[in-house]
């Protein structure tokens, strides 16, 4: 649906050129939920503006729908706008204009609709939105969650193939934040929008995107399925993004080198697995104890995870170990000598994984 090869972008600087991105490929499929995340600065928005050319790339190719959209000027240039929605930040609403002139705004600027065609457009885009009691406010009279109802409204007003939602929810409380990445799905599933969600939290990724890439210092350093990026992040910058995600600072990935002994493993448990007691099963069956130095439990999207970090000790741990991977739990290694670990290309960014043999 997307597609970007070697984008970069540099704006012009007191002392020359300064680059924001750095020869970016990214390509993001038809009715998925893309996470781009970042810390502030890294340059996540400034790609998500390049989509929909509100910033041109320095170099690089734009693709959108298999066609290339990089040189779009004109009338063709309006026409990917309309085909590509924006939700904002800080919402963007014009203050002087109710909620329901909010949303017909945009279908008022294509000169396409009559006004009964408008007002009936608006009118279901109100109610998918929970919104429809509020037609007549103005944007002073409503929360910060209804606020970016109205903004969700006004993007797929046009109905685009793409919503692409810049820090969508910063500004909102936790409550608010989770309802409207519920709102978000929900439109994914029922319209098969691809939605393009931009943020620093990776509580937000968690909670929504099927795929995601980690923006550091204007490159991707890391991109793959959210389940394999938040549980086995592999990028300094991941790390960090995962750990303040964690309510007690990311102790999991935060053990230091000194408590990890030769029988210290990663276990991770996803699905139906991480509610299954496997672990005390395998443990009586190898006669072996275990000790949870660290872990965590909850979901991505609707699928539950277990993740804890244990050190092992007893009659038969390589029978153990060999027990939890026919079980279908994941095991690393996370101490011990080189001859016991396999190393392996991950297929992410190219960062090197050991996993138990």
């Amino acid at each position: 649906m997307v597609r970007l090869e070697s984008i970069s972008k540099s704006f012009a600087g007191k002392d020359g050129p300064v680059s924001a991105l750095d020869r970016i490929d990214l390509s993001i499929a038809k009715g998925e939920i893309f996470g781009i995340i970042g810390s502030s600065g890294a340059g996540k928005s400034t790609l998500v503006r390049l989509i929909n050319l509100l910033e041109r790339p320095t170099g690089g190719e734009v693709f959108v729908a298999g066609e290339r959209v990089t040189d779009a000027r004109g009338e063709r240039l309006r026409e990917l706008r309309r085909s590509i929605g924006m939700v904002f930040q800080h919402f963007n609403l014009l203050s002087a204009r109710t909620v329901a002139r909010n949303v017909a705004y945009p279908l008022e600027l294509t000169g396409r609709y009559g006004k009964d065609e408008i007002t009936e457009k608006v009118a279901r885009l109100l109610a998918r939105v929970g919104l429809s009691e509020h037609a007549h406010k103005h944007p002073r009279e409503l929360s910060g969650g209804q606020k970016q109802r109205v903004g969700i409204a006004r993007a797929l007003a046009c109905e685009p193939q793409v919503l692409l939602c810049d820090e969508a929810t910063s500004a909102l409380d936790p409550q608010t934040t989770g309802a409207v990445l519920d709102l978000l799905r929900q439109i994914n599933r029922d319209l098969g929008v691809t939605i393009v969600l931009i943020t620093h939290e990776m509580d937000v990724i968690r909670r929504t995107c099927d795929r995601v890439a980690v923006i550091d210092r204007g490159r991707v350093v890391e991109q793959g399925p959210v389940t394999d990026v938040f549980l086995h992040p592999r990028h300094p910058a991941t790390l960090r993004l995962v750990r303040e995600a964690e309510p007690d600072g990311g102790s999991l990935e935060a053990i230091s080198a000194s408590e990890l002994g030769s029988s210290t493993v990663r276990l991770t448990f996803t699905g139906p697995n991480a509610h299954r007691p496997i672990l005390g099963r395998i443990a009586r069956e190898n006669v072996v104890d275990y000790a949870i130095l660290a872990g965590r439990v909850g979901h991505i999207r609707e699928a539950p995870y277990a993740q804890f970090i244990v050190s092992l000790s007893g009659r038969d741990i390589a029978g153990a170990i060999a027990g939890l991977r026919a079980s279908g739990v994941d095991v690393e290694l996370q101490g011990g000598p080189q001859t016991e670990q396999t190393a392996v290309t991950s297929p992410r960014v190219g960062e090197r994984a050991l996993h138990v043999v």
